[in-house]
């Protein structure tokens, strides 16, 4: 047991490389495992049914709020058609509406929520909730094309580039489009009779609707277009209060966006019968002022040479007062 092992080490040898012998005062025993660690632990069970698939992009965005990041996560589990506005979200929720509505536009601000206008077939307007699970994926449908990328030098062959990007990668940017030109108006009912009243008092009806209702402020040439509709509802003996009640009343909760559109559409759609007393093949010559009849106290229009109303025109040249 004299001979000395020429295959061990004389010495340990230190992280940095020198041979410098380690003291027993420098070595540190081997870091054990608590029994109890700090920090998050996960206890997971395998799903099978009703879960929703979220990416660490969301869970752990770091300029999210923490309101937000859930608003997501909720947004993302429901259904297709599935309800998503402020007030069915405060229902939802003890949040109230104007921190629900902060996190939303958090959420619209990092592309993870989209809302979309969109019309139904019965002409109304609504809004549609978008709920994106990974931002940048999707392009809207109005946002701006994307420039074509560089050709590639392999042997298959490059897509065709869409018709509306000419530009090429090496060019500056391109032009801004040009506002689309608006549809024009629906046609509207044209009176039987075009008298100078009967037109003013339509367009003064017109003319003041945007007191009633701020947003239906209408220019000279939509008001100059709608005002033979409404002489045709007041030429069938609708008051200027029903014809503006059914004109504003009923309107979308996310507002208007073309109130002489929506107007035109409703002056056709819901355009009044004729009154009993009067038929389409004999239509009135002269637009007479509304007043009442002598006989039975009922609003008609008559010249002023005609006392009493249709129904009253009978029994008064029979002799007998009407029931």
């Amino acid at each position: 047991m004299d001979t000395e092992n020429p295959s061990a080490p004389p010495r340990l040898q230190s992280a940095d490389g020198a041979n410098r012998p380690l003291s027993r005062a420098t070595r540190r025993p081997p870091v054990r495992p608590s029994a109890h660690p700090a920090g998050v632990t996960h206890e997971n069970t395998r799903h099978t049914t009703r879960f929703t698939v979220i990416g660490n992009h969301l869970a752990q965005h770091r300029e999210l709020s923490l309101l937000a990041i859930g608003l997501a996560c909720h947004l993302q589990s429901l259904p297709t058609g599935a309800a998503g506005d402020i007030k069915t979200l405060t229902a939802r929720f003890p949040e109230g509406s104007t921190r629900i509505a902060a996190a939303l536009r958090e959420l619209e601000a990092h592309g993870y929520l989209r809302r979309e206008r969109r019309r139904t077939p019965t002409g109304r307007i609504v809004t549609r909730t978008v709920s994106c699970n990974q931002p940048g994926t999707h392009r809207p449908p109005h946002s701006e094309p994307s420039p074509s990328p560089q050709p590639s030098t392999s042997s298959a062959p490059a897509p065709a580039p869409a018709p509306a990007d000419t530009s090429t990668p090496g060019e500056g940017p391109r032009e801004p489009r040009k506002p689309k030109k608006q549809h024009p108006l629906p046609p509207v009912p044209q009176p039987s009779c075009s008298a100078p009243a009967l037109l003013q008092q339509a367009t003064h009806l017109l003319a003041g609707l945007r007191h009633h209702t701020p947003g239906f402020l209408l220019s000279a040439c939509d008001t100059e277009h709608l005002t033979p509709g409404v002489a045709a509802w007041l030429e069938r003996d609708v008051t200027p209060t029903a014809v503006r009640r059914a004109l504003t009343t009923d309107l979308p909760p996310e507002g208007v966006r073309r109130p002489a559109a929506l107007l035109a559409h409703r002056l056709t759609a819901q355009f009044p019968p004729p009154p009993p007393f009067r038929t389409p093949a004999d239509p009135p010559t002269e637009w007479y002022e509304m007043r009442n009849c002598d006989g039975c106290e009922r609003g008609f229009r008559a010249p002023e040479s005609q006392p009493r109303c249709h129904d009253c025109l009978p029994a008064a040249s029979n002799g007998h007062a009407p029931s």
